[in-house]
């Protein structure tokens, strides 16, 4: 029988054993979580329900599985199936997303759902999985193998880093991605391919952690050239990471008894189709304009500062009152406003109140 340990210059002659282990280690410590069939369930018959799947791995991009936990107990009471969400209003499906970021993912979300409630079924397949909005190489293999038994990998990256400590990569890390890519897709096993996902999802999350992995009690120690070196915490071997460049600008808290002036942001863009407070363009160098109606008004409160994936931003929060709302404007109860906002401006109604 062929090694794929030395197929794919692992890192010992039984590479190809490290499957079994694994899976081994997860029927016994799989996290229980919401969205997922345990070890249990799969072996009495039960089968993942695509769409929580889908959902699933959606929410827990760029965020904590407590966090998304919130959001997908919510998204599934309100929207319990594919159809109910692709008939979703925009802005209500905008708005439960609040506080979990990256925004565009949110407007895809609406986009695939639609999609796939037009076909009247989900692609069953990896491929045909990929052609849906929003969906990506890793979410497609997740969503393959854990709902539909395809022998796909799961590529996030909680597995590249446990692949690059099995590994002990070193070399260039897109490169090296691309070599545990094909590694991973190489093991998966094809009688389990989703508890193969799992699995390596749950190593990566609570025993091989980016700090202080918990070498002692790693079902796949044996395979690992890191551990052998005794410096696991080393790897991955990233490029360093350029610094992002900051953007300033203003944004106003504008009351009118409880309530709060709030705009709609335009679909394309940044936050697009978000619930926001009035703000000024956010510049990297420059005066900033107001808008007309707040040229003269306000009290500046202070500053709040919100990271996004390509930039830092700083806002000088500014608080006013008005009587009547601006063209374009709508008041809106402070409260449910800020559960409606994404962070940056959640933040500022928070200075402001």
């Amino acid at each position: 029988m062929r090694s794929r340990g030395k197929a794919a210059n692992a890192v010992s002659p039984e590479f190809e054993d490290l499957p079994a282990a694994l899976l081994d280690w997860y029927a016994r410590h799989a996290r229980d979580l919401p969205w997922r069939v345990g070890p249990k369930a799969r072996a009495a018959g039960a089968t993942p329900d695509p769409y929580r799947v889908w959902l699933a791995e959606i929410m827990l991009q760029q965020t904590t599985v407590p966090h998304a936990a919130r959001y997908f107990h919510a998204f599934t009471e309100r929207w319990p199936a594919v159809d109910d969400l692709a008939a979703a209003e925009d802005g209500d499906v905008m708005a439960a997303w609040a506080g979990l970021g990256y925004y565009a993912r949110a407007r895809n979300l609406l986009k695939c759902a639609r999609e796939v409630a037009a076909a009247g079924a989900w692609p069953k397949t990896e491929k045909g999985l990929r052609e849906l909005p929003g969906i990506g190489a890793y979410t497609a293999g997740a969503v393959a193998a854990l709902a539909f038994g395809e022998r796909a990998p799961a590529v996030d990256g909680n597995v590249d880093r446990v692949f690059a400590r099995l590994l002990a990569a070193k070399g260039e890390w897109k490169e090296e991605k691309a070599r545990i890519a094909a590694i991973v897709r190489d093991l998966v096993p094809g009688d389990r391919p989703g508890e193969f996902a799992e699995a390596l999802m749950d190593l990566g999350a609570t025993i091989c952690t980016p700090k202080r992995p918990n070498c002692l009690i790693c079902p796949v120690r044996p395979w690992c050239a890191a551990h052998a070196e005794g410096e696991p915490e080393r790897y991955p071997v990233k490029p360093a990471k350029k610094a992002k460049p900051k953007r300033k600008g203003e944004v106003f808290a504008v009351f009118r008894g409880d309530d709060v002036l709030v705009e709609r942001r335009p679909d394309k863009g940044l936050l697009g189709g978000m619930l926001a407070l009035p703000t000024t363009e956010w510049k990297e160098a420059g005066d900033v304009s107001r808008p007309v109606w707040a040229e003269e008004a306000g009290e500046t409160l202070g500053e709040v500062r919100h990271v996004f994936t390509h930039f830092e931003l700083r806002l000088d929060v500014i608080r006013f009152s008005l009587e009547a709302a601006p063209d374009g404007y709508d008041w809106m109860e402070a409260g449910t406003a800020a559960d409606a906002f994404p962070s940056v401006f959640a933040k500022a109604l928070k200075l402001a109140v």
